[in-house]
């Protein structure tokens, strides 16, 4: 039960990462079709987006960067059969985090409350970490 329980997270931070690449796509899409953006000033990776198409390249690019850890982690705890009911928490509660995180970055970007957001999902996902090296190194069977 716990392996769905678990997957269950790693679903929902899949498809906000879906999600945020859809929205980004039709957003910086619709700001080139209105004549906000012209093709030639971002084609090298310039800044030249909008404030929205940058606000969500930025949270879309998040979606490859802490998360990674977290797909690796739950790869290792579902292979060795270590993702009891305490991980399949702190799985959800490290994809509320990201939720929010996102939310807050894709709104009003407020960096201090993002922040938190952000710290509070990497503290989950540290713990994680702690808990799955205990359960590997400490409880072999």
């Amino acid at each position: 039960m716990m392996f769905v329980t678990t997957l269950g997270a790693v679903f929902v931070q899949v498809a906000l990462t879906f999600a945020l690449m859809i929205w980004l796509l039709t957003a910086r899409t619709g700001s080139i079709k209105r004549g906000e953006v012209k093709i030639r000033d971002i084609a090298l990776g310039q800044p030249g987006w909008t404030e929205d198409g940058t606000k969500l390249g930025n949270c879309v690019r998040n979606q490859f960067e802490l998360p990674m850890l977290f797909y690796v982690l739950v790869a290792f705890a579902l292979i060795l059969r270590k993702a009891d009911l305490i991980f399949a928490v702190l799985a959800w509660l490290f994809v509320l985090a990201r939720l929010v995180h996102a939310y807050i970055q894709t709104t009003s970007n407020h960096v201090p409350t993002r922040a938190r957001a952000f710290f509070a999902g990497t503290v989950v996902l540290m713990i994680m970490w702690g808990y799955f090296a205990v359960e590997v190194l400490l409880r072999v069977p």
